[in-house]
């Protein structure tokens, strides 16, 4: 019996983040998925000024996927103006066209937030993004009162929701929140903080989880809710 094809997930980066420096950050679970799930990184449409700690003179800008502030972006904020998500949406809808088929999403912080937001879509039936579910890591729900729209409905659309328990930057409660958003969210708490967990624990999860969508079984019934 030939194998199975191992599962394609598009990857969203972090705020101040870029498909390169999403790759160089997810090698502990690419290897952790190998042969199991492929991750394709994409870069959000909107470049920002580089920091500190960034090459000024570099060819790999930070980027975000939206702003709820001239050119700044706070996840706690209830942005009165949001900006950018559009595009990005557009950008997510054009890489699944023209790189697919994708079986589902991996989106970490800002991207997992945009990840959210697209499933939502999914789930009402969006024909721009055929995916069947999504990996959140340090997710939360945009507070902009424009995007909460996104999370009238409970979300139709299995998700594994990654919580750090010290996480500085998006804190647990706020992942916690997001993963309430949805019909039959499985939660896996880590004991770490603002990155992508990979370790043993963490690797049992994500297989579980992603077996469930493994192409040569077909789409297995999907088990209820639960904490991993």
């Amino acid at each position: 019996m030939a194998e199975a094809r191992p599962l394609r997930l598009l990857a969203l980066h972090g705020y101040r983040q870029s498909a390169r420096r999403l790759r160089q950050r997810t090698g502990a679970l690419r290897k952790a998925l190998r042969g199991r799930a492929e991750l394709v990184a994409i870069d959000a449409p909107h470049p920002l000024p580089a920091g500190a700690e960034d090459d000024p003179d570099g060819d790999d800008p930070p980027r975000g996927w939206w702003f709820s502030g001239p050119g700044a972006f706070e996840a706690g904020e209830a942005a009165a103006a949001p900006a950018g998500l559009e595009e990005s949406l557009s950008a997510v809808a054009a890489a699944l066209a023209e790189h697919g088929p994708f079986d589902g999403l991996l989106g970490f912080s800002q991207g997992a937030a945009l990840a959210a937001m697209v499933c939502a879509l999914r789930a009402r039936g969006d024909p721009r993004f055929p995916v069947a579910f999504a990996v959140l890591v340090a997710g939360f729900a945009s507070r902009a009162p424009a995007h909460g729209h996104f999370y009238r409905e409970p979300i139709a659309l299995p998700t594994l929701h990654i919580v750090g328990d010290t996480d500085a930057v998006i804190a647990a409660p706020l992942s916690r929140e997001l993963a309430q958003c949805f019909v039959e969210p499985v939660v896996l708490t880590h004991p770490g903080g603002h990155f992508i967990p990979a370790a043993a624990a963490q690797k049992k999860a994500y297989l579980e989880f992603l077996e469930r969508f493994c192409p040569a079984q077909g789409q297995a019934e999907r088990p209820g809710a639960g904490e991993v």
